[in-house]
């Protein structure tokens, strides 16, 4: 018996529903992972990452494997037992840079700041006089902050910088180089408008050079990576994993349908939607989360009214109006929303959408 799929509007943390141009191109003829023809599009497909980290790095690369796994890459590769790795925290996913660095064996210095502020470079810069990495998010899913990564660039010395982009690559300026990172790691599933798969994965030569030779993970050790995605010693490519030719395919479209737009016309588009989104919801009376000045576009965090129910409200949305917006997270489950306009969400039709359905799930649920 075939099951039938809603079709869902995609508002919450992620996964965004994806670019046309990104669903279409997972039904392309499907090559092998050494064919010629897959190695040119893997190899647009890196240059078109370039792009969106704003590097020139040579090792950037979708990893196989999601956002996560992106996470553990980073730190694997960079940080082994004894290694002090200073890690901002202002929200679940710096939580959770502390636990991967633990696990690889790094002595983690925590620098604490509370859900919905910014990271702040100074604080981070005293916490250690010399670490082996410093790693912050630079948009944080779980409570709408955007933190000056640029910052910590500056503060950073000899340590290696690590930047978690999930949420902000492919929907707002990201200029990796210029802002001194040495490793990057994101997902498809949010701005850049893809399914989720794949971790668009980024690292200097500087890093490279300095990463650890044989890390506890095999399949995410790039070193062996740099020889499957770039070539090897002699030029050519060593196999090393069956790469995800479809999704490969539909990152690619999903970057050309970005280029196509431009940049900084994405960008615009993600700001306008969210400053339209936020306006709204504070015209209805509600509270937004995240510091004024410091608030994602693409993904708005706001409290749930007193004495609203947040789970019977978004019931309400998902089977009146097919829409999924996020509950908050850790001690903000049941009291925090997240709605994320990304990708091809971020348009006014949606915002409209949005908040008329958000009005009546209020008042109904």
């Amino acid at each position: 018996m075939t099951q039938i799929v809603p079709v869902r509007h995609l508002f919450g943390p992620g996964p965004c529903n994806p670019y046309p141009e990104a669903t279409a191109a997972l039904g392309l003829p499907l090559l092998g992972h050494l064919d010629p023809a897959f190695i040119a599009r893997m190899d647009r497909t890196c240059e078109g990452l370039r792009t969106l980290w704003g590097t020139e790095n040579k090792r950037t690369l979708p990893l196989s494997g999601t956002g996560s796994a992106g996470m553990e890459a980073s730190f694997v590769n960079t940080v082994k037992a004894g290694d002090v790795a200073v890690i901002a925290v202002n929200g679940l996913f710096g939580e959770r840079m502390c636990e991967v660095a633990s696990r690889a064996g790094a002595e983690v210095v925590r620098v604490d700041h509370e859900y919905g502020t910014p990271v702040d470079a100074q604080r981070v810069a005293e916490a250690h006089p010399n670490p082996t990495v410093i790693a912050a998010v630079h948009a944080e899913t779980s409570t709408g902050v955007i933190s000056d990564i640029a910052a910590l660039g500056a503060i950073k010395g000899d340590a290696l910088l690590i930047m978690d982009a999930v949420t902000s690559i492919g929907g707002m300026p990201v200029l990796a180089d210029e802002w001194g990172v040495d490793v990057a790691y994101a997902g498809t599933q949010k701005c850049i408008g893809v399914a989720p798969g794949l971790a668009p994965f980024t690292i200097s030569d500087r890093a490279f050079e300095r990463r650890v030779q044989k890390p506890q993970s095999w399949y995410l050790d790039l070193g062996l990576l740099g020889g499957y995605a770039t070539g090897g010693t002699g030029g050519g490519r060593t196999y090393h994993h069956t790469a995800p030719v479809a999704m490969v395919a539909s990152l690619e479209a999903g970057i050309d349908r970005i280029l196509a737009e431009g940049l900084d016309n994405v960008a615009v588009r993600h700001q306008a939607a969210g400053k339209a989104l936020q306006d709204g919801l504070e015209e209805m009376g509600l509270t937004l989360f995240a510091a004024e000045g410091h608030r994602l576009p693409q993904l708005t965090t706001v409290y749930v009214p007193e004495g609203v129910d947040s789970d019977k409200v978004r019931g309400y949305l998902l089977e009146r109006f097919n829409i999924e917006i996020g509950g908050g997270v850790g001690k903000y489950a049941s009291t925090v929303w997240r709605i994320g306009l990304m990708g091809p969400n971020a348009n006014p039709a949606s915002v409209v959408l949005l908040l008329s359905a958000l009005k009546e799930a209020i008042a109904k649920a």
